[in-house]
């Protein structure tokens, strides 16, 4: 691995590159099928999509990390065998990206002969301090390199050492030019197992729809509705992009300008998914709702503590606290507008050649949190939700994505990656929720205590995870260390808050303790 630097001076090592024909020669002097060879060469026809290749500028040059851990230690050679057949009959995961010097530099898709010793990596671990902060500090220097461009562009850490969590971790990281989030978690999950069924593919809770198109009398004023909400949410997503800040806060004080990111720092903690059904069902809300109320309150309890460091402590309440008034804190929410070809379409893909939807299609919406405590800590649920039903009114997304489309056809992909950073350096923070599976599940065969993905390479100084597993919630939180010091601290805001909000909807009886269906 390399440290990280532009995208020019990382692929000037790449030529010569193997080209169609010397690739043709190759697969018949292997004694492969013609129609073989056609394959490959149409594959390696297919050009990067506009917006892997805003993944590839300096400033947006951003890797998906997939934390496991495991109920045993971890055979590599098992690893390996299995990923022959799996991820590697992905073509992202089995293809280089290139330069075409015919074409001004347009980068391709190049199908290559992958040799896993160079994906799978098995470093050799010294505990100094603990286990735990072992492996978080060899998650942590991973943000402070990539990957070789001369191979494709993911890797396996395999950590066989002993955590309060597991008997050991897997780290998969990828290049986010790979892929959209939502579709990389989603062949992560492809790969996996039900522990009681090993045969069948894990379970993903159904998504039910809410707020049906209305009819008759009421359909008029909702689509004047939807129609001004996303005139109002189009104009913040361009006044974001020219000129309108988030306050500064310590949440983003250590925002870096110019593209330059620093190292990131990941941590997570488990909470347990029945807290948060039972604050569900008590409010009559959603699982979504619920853990952005927890991070609403949360981050206003991190900022409390924050701003009163050089005071006395004599307690807080809603009227008087730390807080400064007005905070202007919004999270950029990126959203995947291609429709997910879902877990079963890509586990048939992986093993039958079926094609499934794949590629990056994303479009924003800017989500604000009002920032304050509160006496009643249920305001924090009632009002986040309030926000989101109205956002859910709305068509940012798609028409966010419009735009950045449009800004990618008319002026390149640097200026349309330089817009994405706009918007994501003029806003706090990043939320992302995924849905997980409902049973005990196996990666290769090897039981999974916890999933936690996350991302780098973003110029936020702070994104959260969150991701469902087998009545369990973890939360995963990305961090730049010059911007919180106290990555812990803000992990203990959000499980107090959870606590916090769980014994107020018990004490008012409006849900039973066992309630969590």
């Amino acid at each position: 691995m390399e440290p990280v630097d532009d995208l020019e001076s990382r692929q000037q090592a790449l030529e010569p590159i193997q080209t169609k024909r010397s690739a043709a020669r190759e697969v018949e002097g292997n004694g492969e099928k013609p129609e073989d060879i056609e394959e490959l060469l149409l594959e390696e026809e297919e050009a990067l999509s506009p917006v892997a290749r805003i993944f590839h500028e300096p400033c947006l040059n951003v890797y998906v990390l997939a934390i496991s851990g495991f109920k045993t230690r971890i055979d590599v050679d098992v690893v390996k065998a299995n990923l022959g057949h799996t991820l590697l009959k992905h073509p992202r995961f089995s293809s280089l990206q290139v330069k075409d010097m015919k074409k001004d530099g347009e980068m391709k898709w190049v199908h290559t002969k992958v040799d896993l010793d160079k994906h799978v990596i098995v470093p050799r671990l010294h505990t100094i301090d603990s286990p735990d902060k072992t492996v978080e500090d060899y998650i942590s220097n991973l943000s402070i390199t990539s990957i070789d461009f001369s191979k494709p562009l993911w890797e396996l850490h395999i950590l066989n050492i002993k955590t309060s969590d597991a008997e050991s971790i897997i780290v998969l990281r990828i290049h986010h030019s790979l892929g959209d989030g939502m579709s990389l978690m989603s062949l992560v999950l492809a790969c996996t197992r039900q522990i009681s069924n090993p045969e069948a593919l894990p379970t993903l809770p159904v998504k039910k729809t809410s707020n049906p198109d209305p009819v008759n009398s009421g359909r008029i004023w909702w689509t004047i509705q939807l129609i001004w909400n996303t005139i109002i949410d189009v104009l913040m997503f361009v006044a974001t992009t020219l000129f309108l800040k988030d306050t500064k806060t310590p949440l983003n004080s250590g925002q870096k300008k110019g593209g330059v990111v620093g190292p990131r720092r990941f941590v997570y903690r488990t909470v347990s998914l029945d807290d948060i059904r039972l604050i569900k069902n008590g409010m009559k809300t959603t699982i979504n709702d619920v853990v952005m109320g927890v991070s609403l309150a949360g981050l206003s309890r991190y900022l409390n503590r924050r701003y009163g460091e050089a005071k006395e402590d004599k307690g807080a309440t809603e009227k008087k606290n730390n807080l400064p008034k007005n905070i202007r804190l919004r999270a950029t929410l990126i959203m995947n507008v291609r429709p997910s070809s879902g877990i079963h379409g890509l586990a048939e893909m992986m093993e039958k050649g079926s094609k499934a939807k794949w590629g990056n299609k994303i479009g924003f919406v800017l989500l604000p949190f009002n920032i304050a405590l509160r006496d009643d800590p249920l305001d924090y649920v009632r009002q986040i939700k309030a926000t989101i039903d109205r956002k859910k009114h709305s068509h940012e997304a798609m028409l966010t994505f419009f735009i950045i489309k449009m800004v990618l056809k008319l002026f390149g992909t640097k200026t349309a990656a330089f817009l994405l950073h706009r918007v994501v350096n003029h806003t706090t923070t990043c939320f992302s929720n995924i849905v997980g599976p409902v049973e005990e599940i196996s990666f290769f065969g090897y039981p999974m205590v916890f999933i936690a993905p996350t991302v780098y390479g973003q110029p936020h100084g702070l994104m959260i995870h969150f991701l469902s597993y087998n009545n369990k919630m973890t939360l995963v939180f990305s961090i730049d260390e010059d911007t919180i010091p106290n990555p812990h601290q803000l992990c203990d805001d959000f499980e107090a808050s959870i606590k916090l909000i769980k014994d107020v909807v018990i004490a008012r009886g409006l849900v039973k303790e066992n309630s969590t269906k």
